[in-house]
């Protein structure tokens, strides 16, 4: 069997499935009011042959599916671009941000094709690089309960799309080896924790309490595992796990994003770190690479609690890019 050849236009006379996992507001944004974004969408890319789908359930991030021709790929992607490009400038008018941001995609790529997309010695993604002009970053770690990574592209839409046509050719040259167990994102559930003997549930990033439904919250507490860390089975909960081993768990975040970490003078680390009651430390910024190293130590509750916290900073990613002080609530 030949290699796939690229036609001159820039496309594939092949069919391709590729999977982005998006935020909740990303992927409100391709939907659009009533459904009508998506819609025109799928309109326009099923002309060529694609289909666009996007997970069901109630979860913090989706994934949305793109299947088809390449260069039908190719342009829904570009749709999804440009629309996330509008988004940008539309929430720069109420920002005193002064440059544009790039736009983010992250595609869903299984492990054992991340090392082709990497290249001996990164050669391949330096190649990306350089170019399409965008930046190509590869997860270290796989997505939770799955063999896939997150691969990160970030750029002007134009860039993007370049950047996405090369990655095709490299996942088509180099099938997934073995079998691939998708990522499937958690729904999102009402985490409820104690402290001191009074019941809270967290609501964005506060801890609310809650003093007069305490027994219906502990009852709740008992039956749930909203905070079950990778690898753990039974119930984490401040105050009620039984395990209070502290452990240590490491996080990769990009450089682009540790602000939304932080926050201005560091209030939103420290409101993270009174919370969940972990320690917390962020590494230095190492020259040459574009990710911070994140440390959590504490308990399993304590950790699990401090992902969550810090994943909720980024539910709002684009907005935050722009003026990470937006998020501040008073």
């Amino acid at each position: 069997m030949e290699p796939t050849k690229v036609q001159s236009e820039g496309g594939l006379n092949v069919t391709l499935t590729i999977r982005l996992l998006m935020h909740g507001k990303e992927v409100g944004s391709i939907i659009g009011k009533k459904g009508e974004t998506v819609k025109k969408m799928r309109e326009e890319v099923l002309q060529s042959g694609a289909r666009i789908n996007i997970s069901e359930g109630n979860c913090p991030e989706r994934i949305v599916t793109i299947t088809g021709p390449t260069d039908a790929i190719f342009k829904a992607f570009a749709m999804i671009a440009y629309k996330f490009e509008e988004d940008i400038i539309n929430s720069m008018s109420n920002s005193p941000a002064t440059s544009k941001p790039p736009v983010t995609l992250r595609l869903v790529v299984p492990a054992s094709q991340c090392g082709s997309l990497i290249g001996k010695g990164g050669s391949k993604i330096k190649e990306m690089r350089e170019s399409t002009g965008s930046q190509v970053q590869v997860a270290g770690d796989m997505l939770p309960n799955s063999t896939e990574r997150a691969v990160t592209i970030s750029g002007a839409p134009e860039a993007i799309i370049q950047c996405v046509k090369q990655i095709c050719v490299v996942m088509l040259e180099s099938p997934p080896k073995g079998a691939t167990i998708p990522y499937r994102p958690k729904p999102a559930s009402t985490p409820v924790l104690f402290s001191g003997g009074q019941a809270y549930t967290i609501q964005g990033q506060y801890a609310i309490p809650h003093p007069d439904q305490l027994t219906k919250l502990h009852q709740l507490a008992m039956q749930q595992t909203p905070f079950t860390p990778l690898g753990q089975t039974t119930p984490a909960f401040p105050g009620l796990d039984a395990s209070n081993q502290a452990s240590t768990h490491e996080l990769t975040i990009p450089n682009d994003l540790i602000g939304c970490i932080i926050g201005r003078q560091g209030t939103k680390i420290n409101e993270i770190r009174q919370m969940s009651g972990a320690q917390i430390k962020i590494a230095n910024a190492m020259e040459g690479s574009s990710e911070r190293q994140i440390t959590i130590t504490g308990t399993p509750a304590n950790i699990s609690l401090a992902q969550y916290l810090i994943n909720a900073r980024f539910r709002d990613v684009a907005a935050m890019w722009n003026d990470p002080s937006s998020m501040t609530t008073s």
